[in-house]
């Protein structure tokens, strides 16, 4: 079963025959082959003749010889080798290419056609990237599904359980597409997902940064894990390690936090101090890169259903391209200050509003900010009014799919 994610193929087509680098980031499995073999597709059918397409998987076993900057040359001048027209080198998992960005940035050089790779840790950006190709890359993020993206997957697999349903579902195993190729119990669901953070531990951070007490990074990350959405550091985490009688420095963990950010296994938010207009550093909130990893560790835990629901958000932010921050107000603090060109808004994430100081603490809050852009108060209540002083108030469901923006 394949479902075209178009708004990451759009993307991809807004920089066709442009003189750019198109990088595809994202945690392993969270569907970049895909895409690129969608894009293929997609060419094909627009007249781009095949044999103008190069395509490489180095997670397979027929490219498996292809381990350095020249074999990747070879390959693909033998391949696009007499073809005229558009060209289009696609190159998944590139990391696992030695001095690949050698190679790519001959391809440019010679205008050989366009180029989209694919890299499953960020430090891919950070070093090889950003050093040796400044200027001359474009990247687009590649994010778990969204809820709307769930919903369509499910009713491809025949599934006509509603909404509210499905969204339970979906905040107990997450958004990674491969899971909707096994039935939907944690049996299998959680063995897939089980095996997919493992080799992300293996690949993206223990092998890529020759780590060798890899007991220590599995630790960190499952503390990440259960303090999803709390205010966090490296003097706690090394405080936490103290006190269970294991020995590892604050240097350290500094370096496996991000580590485990590279692999997008977590993501950080930075503090914000609303009216300093100032950042806040050491102190840091870690979401999970996706829901349903989180309960490959813990198992699902009802009584988590705030943290839940409050990454769903994040996650969806990210997803929309908003840069998110948490805001720091006399009192308290903003859930999620997020960003986007010049626009911002700002939200609260409850379960319920049932008891009036829950009410008064989010809508509060928010009645602080003295400025005039968009702020809204999610929580799971099926009944409870649209507003409140001009703060708007949203079913999480809804706005995952969007209908905040109508």
């Amino acid at each position: 079963m394949t479902i075209p994610r178009e708004s990451y193929l759009n993307k991809i087509q807004a920089y066709v025959s442009k003189p750019i680098i198109k990088v595809l980031t994202g945690m392993r499995r969270v569907g970049k082959s895909t895409i690129l073999q969608q894009l293929r597709e997609k060419l094909v059918q627009s007249g781009v003749p095949q044999r103008n397409i190069f395509l490489l998987n180095k997670e397979l076993l027929q490219w498996d010889h292809v381990r350095t900057y020249v074999d990747l040359e070879q390959e693909v001048k033998r391949a696009l080798s007499g073809t005229q027209g558009n060209r289009w080198i696609l190159i998944d998992e590139i990391q696992e290419i030695l001095e690949w960005e050698r190679a790519v940035r001959s391809f440019m050089a010679e205008g050989l056609g366009d180029v989209v790779i694919t890299g499953s840790n960020a430090g891919l950006l950070a070093s090889e990237l950003a050093i040796l190709l400044t200027g001359r890359y474009i990247e687009i993020p590649i994010h778990p599904l969204g809820f709307s993206e769930f919903l369509a997957f499910r009713r491809a697999c025949g599934e006509d359980s509603d909404s509210s349903s499905l969204f339970r579902l979906y905040l107990r195993y997450g958004g990674l597409p491969g899971i909707h190729m096994f039935e939907q119990s944690d049996d299998q669901v959680f063995h897939y997902l089980e095996a997919i953070l493992n080799t992300i531990l293996l690949k993206d951070v223990v092998r890529r940064h020759h780590i060798r007490d890899v007991g220590n990074v599995e630790r960190i990350l499952y503390y990440l894990f259960d303090n999803s959405g709390s205010f966090t550091s490296a003097r706690n985490i090394y405080s936490f390690f103290r006190n269970q009688k294991i020995s590892i420095s604050p240097d350290t963990i500094v370096a496996y936090l991000d580590y485990l950010k590279q692999a997008y296994i977590v993501h950080r938010v930075d503090r914000y101090e609303l009216r300093g207009k100032k950042h806040l550093e050491y102190i840091h909130k870690y979401y999970v890169g996706d829901l349903g990893l989180r309960h490959t560790v813990f198992g699902y835990r009802d009584n988590d259903i705030g943290t839940l629901l409050e990454s769903a958000v994040f996650l969806e932010l990210l997803r929309r391209g908003y840069s998110v921050r948490t805001g720091i107000v006399s009192g308290g603090e903003i859930d999620f200050v997020a960003e986007l060109k010049s626009s911002r808004i700002y939200i609260q994430v409850a379960y319920l509003l049932s008891d009036p100081s829950t009410v008064e603490r989010e809508f509060g809050r928010l009645e602080q900010i003295p400025d005039n852009y968009p702020k809204y108060v999610l929580s799971m209540d099926d009944y409870f009014p649209p507003e409140r002083k001009g703060i708007r108030h949203l079913h999480i469901r809804d706005f995952l799919l969007g209908k905040w923006e109508d």
